[in-house]
């Protein structure tokens, strides 16, 4: 049994990994906001720690406190919209609050630490957000070649139904706007799979970590085009769309391996599922060409409509 440390343990991510990993690990979820950790405590049964990442004290404490042998770093600002706005917060959560992950783990010897990254960190990146995020990945490889301590990230596109995601974005606007919902997005593309798959995922990365350590671990995620999601969403729910302007930082595809990483990706089977692989360093095979929601398979409707249907745990 692992002491496993999950940074925005009260998230919609780290939530779905305290259920995935409390039956076979002692879990520990940390956050920032009091009222939110009171409540999963009760909700879910688990050890609850406040902590803000950006304070170096307070998470020198509670490492030294608690002792884990892991810590899911899933604690982050990860509005693209935002972040253009208040890029100072993005860049002290984001950053610096990785960066004080990274060195009290050292610290303390933690044995392992997984970054939860986005396919918006990808080399070419147009957002401070998904800048951000490649700052924590660069960071987390870099601090593996140092270090006994073993760290790793896991990067995938946009969890379904996730707190402030498009899905409960429509789901609202649909209650609160005359049945109607305006989209920026129709003619985008993007990688969303389930909630589950995004906890498997993180949990293969643990599991194979003599594998992934030093090393970016993405799935192979199958491309939603935004107007086939918006159609069967209303198809499940009634109601009318229209179009607004786009938002500061959106883009029309999304890019889970940028060209620029190609040579230093390669592919991996593990638990039967395969995996993509980005090291620190060019790779003997490397990938045929970069990895796009412009040249992925698409999902299928029975699939979309899955997605769609998803009943959330209802915490809050």
């Amino acid at each position: 049994m692992k002491k496993i440390l999950i940074t925005g343990g009260t998230g919609f991510l780290g939530r779905a990994l305290a259920r995935k990993l409390k039956e076979q690990h002692h879990v520990i979820l940390c956050g920032r906001n009091n009222y939110l950790n009171e409540r999963v405590r009760k909700v879910l049964n688990c050890e609850v720690i406040p902590m803000d990442i950006t304070n170096m004290d307070a998470v020198r404490e509670t490492l030294s406190l608690t002792k884990p042998d892991v810590i899911i770093h899933a604690a982050a600002t990860k509005y693209v919209h935002l972040a253009e706005q208040f890029p100072n917060e993005c860049l002290d959560i984001n950053i610096k609050g990785s960066q004080n992950i990274a060195r009290a783990a050292i610290e303390q010897n933690v044995e392992t630490v997984i970054g939860i990254s986005t396919d918006k960190a990808s080399a070419q990146t147009n957002s401070f957000y998904g800048l951000s995020k490649r700052v924590m990945e660069k960071l987390f490889l870099l601090m593996n070649d140092d270090t006994k301590t073993k760290f790793a990230c896991v990067r995938f596109g946009n969890i379904a139904w996730s707190t402030g995601s498009v899905f409960p974005i429509w789901e609202k606007m649909l209650k609160e706007n005359n049945n109607l919902i305006e989209t920026t997005g129709a003619h985008m593309r993007r990688f969303i799979f389930s909630l589950d798959d995004a906890a498997k995922l993180v949990e293969n990365c643990l599991i194979h970590i003599e594998h992934t350590k030093g090393k970016i671990l993405c799935p192979e995620m199958k491309t939603v085009h935004m107007q086939d999601a918006l159609d069967c969403f209303i198809e499940l729910n009634g109601g009318n769309y229209k179009k607004i302007p786009a938002r500061a930082g959106e883009s029309i595809d999304e890019v889970m391996i940028d060209s620029y990483e190609v040579k230093s990706t390669s592919k991996i089977e593990l638990g039967g599922e395969s995996f993509f692989l980005v090291h620190n360093h060019t790779v003997e095979n490397p990938i045929a060409e970069f990895v796009s929601t412009k040249n992925q398979e698409n999902l299928d409707s029975s699939s979309l409509k899955k997605l769609l249907t998803f009943e959330t745990d209802n915490i809050f």
